[in-house]
């Protein structure tokens, strides 16, 4: 396979453009830049992958490397990080440290992209490195397009906040432009604590993405119609460039076999499942819930009587363990003869799974979901009904979206990260047994399914917003 030489752009044959992807850090951002150097590639356009070095997991090394070996039209690119000192940012968590990393290492980009060939046409960075970006490529001269990695309603709140950011926040959110009021409880966590390295980096990032030349956002017009709407006729700030849906980034490939964790083995045992029948359960890349949650969340799945993928995360960064550690560890996390009790009707896996494939399976018919924004994504791509418990950042925005939508159902009281609030295994079941029964939330997710899949077909509002993306890059290609 070689490297695609042209695109069209209306009705003629142009060198391709030459695109540069500098995602950040977390599976999160990775996983839509992956998806996305895979669409710009089958469109012709060559695809340079930037990958900031050290990675903060192996699996996100895997993930890039596959991507790689995958098409001979995208070339990886590393980006050495300086050294840094974690004691020096306001944070623990290790992945807005490794953020902060990237961030301040970006003076060393420069170079990497003058001298990148082919030479670029454009840039396109992960929101999270936005205000360190955007003056490194601004000198190079570059075309630097930001890729939001959430829901629009999100992207809303990042590019106002910095306007409603202070000492003490108001119960109630008012963003300009939008319709719905937007509670307190409901925003990232550490945007309430004003010295949090998080918040610093949000309220930066939110105050230069006018500079951008536009933004790329993995959302689609019948998803979030009005907030689109709103963010492109300057309702939500003024001067905003351009906002292009061209969500759902599609599921570019099997990841299950350079991710390691069971995916196959998980999309075997489906093979023997009836259609609709089971209940798929992860909670994403980074959330680990408590023992004690987990040993209700066990329960729950035992007394609803449906047939259950867990998925279950023990760590928050994982590290590589034993099998046989792993099923001890299991276990004596379930507590007595739990794995026993369910097998044949339940499955419980430890590590990564191809969750684009299981989603994809004709026999899932439910997910419960932490509601990262690419699960939301994927299950609406699929039409799967889903129970939202969402852990922490974005996650409750991204739920009312998809609650909006039709797509499921979200028990508000159920607690998140921090809270200490332990959801019962009665009540779980119980939620669990209406989302599989009900006909209307299956009808309103089928709908949600129809008009995903006609988003991203040609003549689509995502299908054509890449298209004009893409002549933009071509329009913008060195000479």
């Amino acid at each position: 396979m070689s490297r695609p030489a042209a695109v069209v752009v209306s009705g003629e044959v142009a060198a391709a453009p030459q695109v540069a992807l500098l995602p950040s850090s977390g599976m999160g951002h990775l996983i839509p830049f992956i998806r996305l150097a895979a669409e710009l590639a089958s469109r012709g356009c060559g695809v340079t992958f930037i990958t900031p070095t050290p990675v903060i997991s192996g699996a996100e090394a895997r993930h890039v490397a596959d991507l790689v070996a995958s098409s001979a039209g995208i070339r990886p690119l590393e980006f050495p990080l300086l050294p840094f000192d974690s004691s020096t940012a306001a944070s623990t968590d290790p992945f807005f440290l490794q953020f902060e990393a990237i961030r301040r290492s970006a003076a060393l980009l420069g170079p990497l992209l003058s001298s990148a060939a082919p030479r670029l046409s454009a840039l396109i960075c992960d929101v999270t490195l936005t205000s360190a970006v955007l003056p490194v490529a601004a000198a190079v001269p570059l075309p630097t397009y930001v890729l939001f990695t959430s829901s629009a309603q999100m992207l809303s709140l990042c590019v106002s906040f910095p306007q409603i950011a202070g000492a003490s926040l108001p119960a109630i959110l008012k963003i300009p432009g939008l319709a719905e009021d937007l509670p307190l409880r409901s925003i990232p966590q550490p945007l309430r604590d004003p010295g949090n390295l998080f918040t610093t980096q949000f309220v930066e990032n939110g105050k230069v993405m006018v500079h951008a030349d536009g933004i790329v956002i993995n959302t689609w017009e019948a998803l979030e119609p009005a907030t689109l709407a709103a963010l492109n006729t300057g309702k939500v700030v003024p001067g905003l460039p351009p906002v292009v849906a061209i969500g759902p980034i599609l599921p570019e490939h099997s990841q299950s076999n350079s991710a390691g964790g069971g995916g196959d083995d998980s999309l075997a045992w489906l093979d023997g499942q009836p259609t609709g029948s089971v209940v798929y359960v992860s909670f994403g890349s980074r959330t680990a819930l408590s023992p004690e949650q987990t040993r209700e969340m066990a329960g729950g799945l035992e007394s609803s009587g449906c047939r259950f993928l867990w998925v279950v995360k023990t760590k928050k960064l994982d590290k590589e363990e034993q099998e046989e550690q792993e099923e001890q560890a299991m276990e004596e996390l379930f507590g007595d003869g739990f794995l026993r009790r369910v097998e044949g009707r339940g499955r419980v896996v430890k590590g990564w799974v191809d969750q684009g494939a299981i989603l994809a399976h004709p026999a899932v018919g439910g997910f419960v979901s932490h509601c990262g924004w690419n699960s939301v994504t994927e299950a609406a791509l699929r039409g799967i009904r889903v129970l939202a418990w969402p852990q922490h950042g974005d996650q409750r925005m991204n739920a009312g979206v998809m609650e909006k939508s039709g797509l499921g159902e979200w028990p508000k009281e159920w607690s998140w990260q921090g809270e200490g609030v332990l959801v019962q295994g009665e009540e779980i079941g119980r939620r669990l047994r209406g989302l599989m029964a009900s006909a209307a939330v299956a009808a309103a997710a089928a709908k949600v399914k129809e008009e995903t899949v006609r988003s991203k077909i040609a003549g689509g509002s995502s299908y054509s917003g890449l298209a004009n993306l893409i002549a933009r890059f071509a329009d913008s290609r060195p000479t």
